[in-house]
């Protein structure tokens, strides 16, 4: 007799559970997530801006192609459907996208696996005989961007300093998206980091602010904030990155010269913000 019953009370008891918040019914199973592992992490754990540096109808076809990928990608003058901005979904949050290449940060790498990308449609920099000069990007644009990252910044826990540029993670490669983009502006809006004005006036202490300061001990404040810096980059590749780091954080003067308005703004921004914390359980 109980053998015939046991069946039937585990029916009634799995069939109560199935209204119990935390339990889910799937096609042929339930699952039973009301006991959840301590040791995980989010897998998203940094935004990356790009430009895209060619027009949306050209970009669109290049970023749905099969080579690079990117989850969301912004028209210049973003059309709006009742009173919104359309922004293009190219990638799922939860897939992988193919933006980020050979990157770093914060001791991390493979960042496409632990990344969410933006691209934005704007021509880049041109040759001219001012020298290299960046196109502005759309207030329209920038008005779209706005609720489209504080909402991937909000679902993932993104801290400040993993909101990056496309050149942070690949300042070998990539110089995107250049001196014009407004990253004081987003951070005063919670979107990535900014210095404190007055951290800044004391870490330069009177000096100079093009005063030079020594090439090694600038490029080791940038490795501690999350720059990668190797003992054997040569002098250009050390340039390279103070240049990246002074598009994002410093862009009316982007010479690439180590000197103690540069020192200044990094020392301001480990003291805000903290050292390398690995964004990823990636290594190099």
């Amino acid at each position: 007799m109980r053998r015939l019953l046991w069946p039937l009370v585990l029916a009634l008891l799995l069939a109560g559970c199935a209204g119990e918040k935390g339990i889910v019914d799937r096609q042929g199973y339930q699952l039973d997530t009301r006991r959840q592992a301590q040791g995980s992490s989010p897998r998203v754990r940094v935004l990356v801006i790009h430009y895209t540096a060619e027009g949306f109808a050209t970009s669109l076809a290049t970023l749905t192609g099969r080579e690079v990928s990117v989850h969301y990608l912004i028209p210049a003058q973003p059309p709006l459907h009742q009173g919104r901005p359309r922004i293009w979904q190219l990638v799922p949050e939860q897939q992988s996208a193919w933006h980020a290449g050979s990157s770093f940060w914060r001791g991390a790498t493979r960042l496409n696996d632990t990344s969410i990308g933006i691209e934005l449609e704007n021509r880049g920099w041109q040759e001219t005989a001012a020298g290299r000069t960046f196109a502005p990007f759309e207030p329209a644009q920038i008005l779209a961007l706005v609720p489209l990252a504080r909402d991937i910044i909000a679902r993932y826990g993104i801290r400040p300093q993993d909101v990056v540029a496309h050149a942070d993670i690949a300042p070998q490669r990539k110089d995107d998206p250049g001196p014009l983009f407004p990253w004081r502006a987003l951070a005063e809006q919670g979107i990535g980091a900014w210095p404190d004005a007055q951290r800044v006036a004391f870490y330069l202490a009177g000096r100079d602010p093009h005063a030079p300061v020594p090439m090694d001990s600038l490029l080791e404040l940038l490795g501690r904030y999350g720059y990668e810096v190797r003992p054997e980059m040569t002098p250009r590749e050390q340039r390279r990155v103070i240049m990246a780091f002074q598009m994002h954080f410093r862009p009316a003067r982007w010479n690439g010269a180590p000197d103690a308005e540069t020192q200044a703004i990094a020392e301001a921004l480990l003291e805000k913000y903290g050292g390398e914390r690995a964004a990823s359980g990636s290594r190099a």
